[in-house]
């Protein structure tokens, strides 16, 4: 008995104290106390993956690292938004066409004087050519009589010479340092004429405002997939919307011609 005393004492006095002490110190804590604290041997283990994991992640976060996609690429960047440029320009396009179409409505003679009615009548004086209005004022005195005021007295004849030209079928008078120009009232024939002329105009705007909705319409699908499909329907939508209004512009101008024209 006591032989086997003597060697269970000198077995306990063998045992190394690190593995006494892991066995008793092996907690939880310590791999949460400090990164760099290690309990196991660190010349025969590391310490567990899931910890070193966590730490590595909180340092990540620490750091604030940039996300990135899973082909290890940068940041991806959303496409600039093309909407508001698109339908702008559309827009500035078909109200050209507007404003053009007013232009060559106003061309037109009807039965009733109109200021505007000797705009584009070309007018030579000391070799140079240039439009009625910008040599002149001319002032509507009543519904059959116009006034053309010159800027320079001395353009009066010019002037006379080319309103007689023109095709407006007008005899203006001079009266002292102005012309007065009578609107005759117009034939069937010249109504019809003018109505044609109206009817061509108004079909001649139509194609520039689908013109420029066609290229609006392809600038979207030019975009392809950089430019979200939901976004592209709703602003093909407003771009078809925006064309059913210049269009209803367009007839409404052209409407309001030939009922003026009829009116002689």
């Amino acid at each position: 008995m006591a032989l086997y005393l003597r060697r269970a004492m000198r077995l306990r006095n063998t045992i190394p104290t690190t593995v006494y002490h892991r066995t008793q110190t092996c907690t939880i804590s310590h791999f949460l106390v400090s990164p760099n604290h290690q309990t196991f041997d660190s010349q025969n283990r590391p310490p567990f993956p899931s910890f070193a994991l966590l730490r590595d992640s909180r340092r990540g976060f620490a750091k604030g690292k940039k996300s990135k996609d899973d082909s290890g690429g940068s940041t991806m960047e959303l496409a600039p938004n093309i909407g508001p440029s698109v339908k702008e320009s559309a827009s500035s396009q078909m109200d050209a066409a507007i404003v053009a179409l007013s232009r060559e409505l106003a061309k037109l003679r009807t039965g009733r004087a109109s200021a505007g009615m000797l705009d584009h009548i070309i007018v030579e004086t000391e070799g140079v050519k240039m439009q009625l209005n910008h040599l002149a004022v001319v002032s509507v005195i009543d519904s059959k009589t116009l006034s053309v005021n010159p800027y320079d007295p001395n353009t009066v004849k010019a002037l006379e010479r080319a309103i007689v030209s023109s095709p407006l079928g007008l005899n203006p008078k001079v009266d002292g340092e102005r012309l007065i120009a009578a609107v005759p009232p117009l034939t069937k024939e010249h109504m019809q004429a003018m109505c044609k002329v109206v009817a061509k105009s108004s079909e001649d705007v139509k194609q520039s405002i689908r013109r420029a909705r066609q290229k609006a319409l392809d600038t979207i699908k030019k975009a392809g997939s950089s430019f979200p499909k939901d976004e592209a329907k709703r602003l093909e939508k407003e771009i078809d919307e925006l064309t059913k209004k210049f269009v209803k512009s367009a007839d409404e101008l052209c409407k309001a011609k030939e009922k003026e024209i009829a009116q002689g």
